[in-house]
């Protein structure tokens, strides 16, 4: 076979590998129903992968990941990594981050580590180093738990609201949380896109910055960092009302 027949089969197999991973997970998925959806046989996967195993680490490996996630504004950090999760272009993953597809199959304790470097190397360190105050490594950890239960309720299971929800709809209970949880202000909204988007700042926000950024106050508060707190770690813990009790009612986001 050519090396370029080679290439687009070894190619096909990798696509076909990440939309079954993604659906069945490893257990579920075989080496003859990923042959059968490229439409070869299926001791090539064993040729050009060595095992299935060889062919589920390569094809839900994405080193794409990190790229450009922690450029940009500190205080966007968290929109960018809800970006990544939730709302990024995962179509050859079978629609959803590799990260979700790879929990469909951590009852394997080799995939458990592979998920546990990811989220820790990728997003609990970036989110420590930007924590203030006591705990940072929990509180960064909470709000990567967060993030990635969101991921899960939205493709996976599907809960309705968040199933239709848009980068704006949670734009600003994302700056509230993450404000919170990291004590310094943080941005609900990203003037670029997310890792794998082509789009502008998300729908339903304008390119001004979002409720809890460094720019102004947030909606509704009186000069405090985020929504609802007066600079402590957590939001509405130090005395000041939570957003919504008290001052002029909060815009809708459109």
């Amino acid at each position: 076979m050519p090396k370029r027949d080679r290439e687009a089969t070894r190619a096909r197999l990798l696509e076909a590998a990440r939309l079954r991973f993604a659906r069945e997970g490893y257990d579920a998925t075989s080496v003859r129903d990923i042959a059968g959806d490229t439409g070869v046989d299926a001791t090539l996967i064993f040729r050009y992968f060595g095992s299935k195993k060889g062919l589920f680490d390569e094809a839900t490996a994405a080193p794409d990941i990190p790229h450009n996630l922690l450029d940009g504004p500190e205080e966007e950090l968290v929109a960018r990594m809800l970006g990544s999760v939730v709302f990024a272009d995962w179509t050859k993953y079978g629609g959803e981050h590799p990260l979700v597809a790879m929990l469909r199959s951590s009852a394997h304790e080799d995939t458990r580590q592979r998920i546990r470097k990811e989220v820790c190397d990728t997003y609990v360190r970036a989110l420590e180093e930007l924590a203030q105050g006591e705990d940072t490594e929990l509180r960064a950890e909470l709000l990567s738990a967060w993030l990635v239960g969101i991921g899960i309720l939205r493709s996976v299971i599907a809960t309705p609201a968040l199933a239709k929800a848009e980068p704006g709809d949670l734009a600003p209970h994302l700056s509230t949380v993450a404000t919170g949880l990291l004590g310094r202000p943080m941005s609900g909204t990203t003037n670029r896109p997310a890792p794998g988007t082509t789009d502008s700042p998300p729908s339903g926000t304008t390119a001004s910055p979002a409720s809890g950024t460094t720019a102004s106050p947030a909606s509704g508060t009186t000069g405090s960092p985020a929504s609802g707190t007066t600079g402590s770690p957590v939001s509405g813990t130090t005395g000041s009302p939570v957003s919504g009790t008290s001052g002029p009612e909060e815009p809708s986001e459109g």
